[in-house]
């Protein structure tokens, strides 16, 4: 990694970001990951970016379904964002024992989620590591009330409100 990858590294962990799952649906398989790599930009039409690692399991099902849901978390929902980063889980099923469903697409979304967005790939720009895909939103909804799950400097947070 070069001496401004780490400095960007370093400046990026002192940017507050909501926590998020994003999942993906197809043949038959769903697989997930937590991101803070989410961002609305633009609503008309109604779309998001989502940055997915070109390894990852779930980054080939978005490619290959052309859909992908996001699950955004509340305060209170640390333990799913471990889950669906990897840690203390079966590796087979990230989704075991959670209850789960749909909107538009088959992606499947968290039933425990603050907020929840479905939505079709209009574009999907790939780069060495990873792949940025342009999400269009089929369908929006959530609590809001519900305070965010917030990842700053390597931990997750809670807003004060």
């Amino acid at each position: 990694m070069t001496e401004l990858s780490e400095m960007l590294r370093e400046v990026m962990r002192g940017w507050p970001t909501g926590v998020a799952v994003v999942t993906g649906f197809h043949e038959g398989v769903r697989r997930g990951l937590t991101v803070n790599s989410l961002a609305s930009v633009t609503l008309d039409p109604p779309r998001v970016v989502v940055s997915l690692a070109n390894l990852s399991k779930t980054k080939a099902l978005v490619a290959a379904s052309n859909a992908f849901a996001v699950t955004m978390l509340d305060e209170n929902q640390q333990s799913l964002a471990d889950i669906f980063s990897g840690k203390n889980v079966n590796e087979n099923d990230r989704f075991a024992g959670l209850e789960t469903f749909t909107l538009v697409s088959s992606a499947p979304l968290l039933k425990e989620g603050r907020a929840f967005l479905d939505c079709k790939v209009v574009q999907a720009f790939s780069m060495e590591n990873s792949t940025l895909f342009v999400g269009e939103v089929m369908a929006a909804q959530g609590e809001l009330s519900r305070s965010p799950l917030v990842y700053l400097n390597r931990g997750y947070h809670k807003v004060e409100k």
